[in-house]
């Protein structure tokens, strides 16, 4: 169960200069008027974890391209970014704290998991990954390595199977 006080320091976190949603409410209005709406919003989001069910209306999200790099006038360069409402962006910081405790409480994330987690970095996985290769080194061990360039992956993806 989420309570006020957890929704109005979620809403202090979130960036001033956070792009918003269709709702057209900003991060300064949620700001402002956060003593407000904190406990209506908690008992909202109390109900909707309890049924499952996310409000549909919190699933309607603003598409926008984002230049990843390349030529700008190249559709391929491009990736979609969804902008979602700022009620969104509460309830899901709610849900994804219960799930991050619920997998690190039962340690169901493997050690190598780096992305997503706190006291976690993409230094820490490059730090691990080369002390192991200077291990097996010392160890007068030979070390091989696969390595794939995931940088469009998504672009790879049967879209069909994904939404299926």
């Amino acid at each position: 169960m989420t309570s006020a006080k957890e929704i109005e320091n979620i809403i202090k976190s979130l960036k001033a200069k956070e792009p918003y949603g269709h709702d057209g409410i900003t991060t300064n209005i949620l700001k402002i008027s956060a003593p407000f709406i904190s406990s209506p919003l908690s008992d909202i989001f109390n109900r909707s974890m309890l049924s499952g069910i996310f409000p549909t209306r919190l699933k309607y999200a603003t598409i926008k391209p984002v230049l990843k790099n390349g030529d700008k006038k190249s559709v391929a360069n491009y990736r979609p970014i969804s902008i979602l409402p700022s009620f969104s962006k509460i309830l899901e910081k709610i849900i994804y704290v219960r799930l991050m405790n619920h997998l690190e409480t039962n340690n169901i994330l493997a050690a190598e998991q780096f992305g997503f987690r706190t006291s976690s970095s993409t230094a820490q996985a490059s730090f691990n990954f080369i002390n192991s290769i200077l291990n097996e080194f010392q160890k007068k061990n030979n070390v091989g390595g696969i390595f794939f360039d995931l940088q469009k992956v998504f672009d790879c993806v049967n879209h069909d199977i994904v939404l299926n």
